[in-house]
């Protein structure tokens, strides 16, 4: 049923997922109505600019925004009966095809809305969850979105089930639907476990790939932040390298490595991560599981912040908390960390309220203002804890000069008979390590 078919029928006939399972009839280009509820003391402003954003990074126009302040969200409708019917009201004068809602709901909740409005309803986490079904690449990744989606559908199939094998347009929809959503819970179920095992194995794979990683012979740099705060621009700048940029929520899905050059001679991974989200829905944090193992073993953290939002400390803030609840527990090593306050070429920095965080550089990764600034910082904190030491390497160890040289300052001074001797400015580790495999400190010294 196309979409002007769908809008010539009496309201009665409109409902998109309704207890015969017609789930997510195909409307065309779906436009949407937003309804947040402003609790006292909080404010809804921002985070309805986000929701707005979001439905248009999946496609969605918006018709209308709808604000109720109650002191609690009400446990039928989320929103209050009359504030119901006044959504209904205008999503079938304005020709709306569904309504989203800004914070999650129940799936009763859902369905009472559902089936009072006569239009398809979704949340918040639905909509991002569409987003990640829209622009998943990898084959993990897809699976990891999939796994999300079923996880979040299943509490809510009653009265929904024959609908699920016709899933596949509109918001909300996309994903498992499109490789016919098996109609039983139990098979949904076999599917969950089938998910969870191939997962299982491409965890094990990336543990691999990301161990012969750390034993390489370059840094990791981890590139983390706010979804579009600018981080693929920053790693195309640092690397030289065109990765896609979009101003868009979420425009990269997929963690992105790039080879770039910290100081003369001297080169580091650069790694492009998954942006951060207020309100990540919890099914989707094994979506960000690459993300978090990169930032969790990186050598160095940029958090590039978008210095040009006005909610910019609050963003800051939001990727901070991700990281301490997801990431950093049980007293885990933290990287060092640098905050890049980018898009300083859109907001001058007496506007920016510089408070909420540590020695920040101000950037414009677009431009390449002050890059030079953020390579000088860069290479203070990867050199802290390091001595410069002067070393004579054997010959032998011609192969491992050459790979110390890729990550350090490394001054060859001359040849001799002994071996190389070298300059270089090592940590602790990397000294004992040396002396291990034959190196010995010229002149001798006690190396405690």
């Amino acid at each position: 049923m196309n979409g002007s078919n769908n809008r010539s029928l009496p309201p009665e006939d409109r409902l998109s997922e309704d207890h015969l399972g017609e789930r997510a009839r195909i409307y065309g280009s779906e436009k949407a109505v937003l309804v947040a509820v402003q609790t006292p003391g909080s404010s809804v402003e921002d985070s309805l600019l986000e929701l707005n954003a979001l439905a248009s990074t999946a496609g969605i126009p918006t018709l209308l925004e709808v604000v109720q302040n109650r002191t609690r969200p009400d446990s039928r409708y989320f929103i209050g009966k009359g504030k119901v019917n006044e959504v209904k009201a205008a999503a079938h004068e304005l020709g709306a095809d569904v309504v989203i809602f800004d914070n999650d709901l129940s799936p009763a909740q859902a369905r009472n809305l559902e089936e009072r409005i006569k239009t398809k309803v979704i949340d918040r986490s639905q909509l991002i969850m569409d987003i990640f079904a829209q622009r998943a690449a990898t084959k993990e990744a897809k699976l990891q979105v999939e796994l999300a989606q079923l996880r979040y559908l299943l509490p809510r199939l009653r009265g929904w089930g024959s609908a699920l094998s016709r899933l596949g347009g509109g918001i909300g929809t996309r994903g498992p639907g499109e490789t016919q959503l098996e109609l039983d819970r139990n098979k949904i179920k076999r599917r969950i476990h089938t998910l969870e095992r191939r997962l299982k194995k491409a965890h094990a794979e990336r543990a691999l790939r990301s161990n012969k990683r750390r034993a390489g012979p370059l840094l990791l740099v981890a590139l983390i932040g706010y979804t579009n705060s600018g981080k693929s621009t920053l790693l195309n700048r640092l690397c030289s390298s065109d990765v896609l940029v979009e101003d868009k929520l979420f425009a990269t899905l997929t963690t992105t490595v790039r080879r770039g050059q910290i100081a003369p001679g001297r080169w580091a991974l650069f790694v492009d991560t998954v942006g951060f989200i207020r309100n990540l829905p919890h099914h989707l944090i094994p979506a960000f599981a690459a993300t978090l193992e990169t930032v969790h073993d990186a050598d160095l953290i940029l958090h590039v912040v978008d210095a040009s939002h006005p909610g910019c400390s609050e963003d800051y803030q939001s990727v901070i908390a991700t990281l301490d609840r997801e990431v950093f527990t049980g007293g885990d090593r933290r990287p060092p960390v640098i905050d890049v306050l980018n898009k300083i070429d859109l907001a001058s920095q007496e506007e920016i309220d510089t408070q909420a965080f540590h020695k920040p550089v101000f950037i414009s990764a677009r431009r390449g203002t002050n890059m030079a600034d953020l390579l000088v910082r860069m290479q203070e904190i990867l050199s802290q804890g390091k001595s410069e030491v002067s070393l004579i390497l054997p010959y032998s160890m011609m192969q491992e000069l050459h790979l110390l040289a890729r990550r350090e300052r490394v001054t060859i001074c001359s040849y001799t008979s002994e071996g190389i001797e070298i300059t270089a400015t090592l940590s602790k580790e990397d000294l004992m390590r040396l002396m291990h495999e034959g190196g010995r400190i010229n002149p001798p010294i006690v190396v405690t």
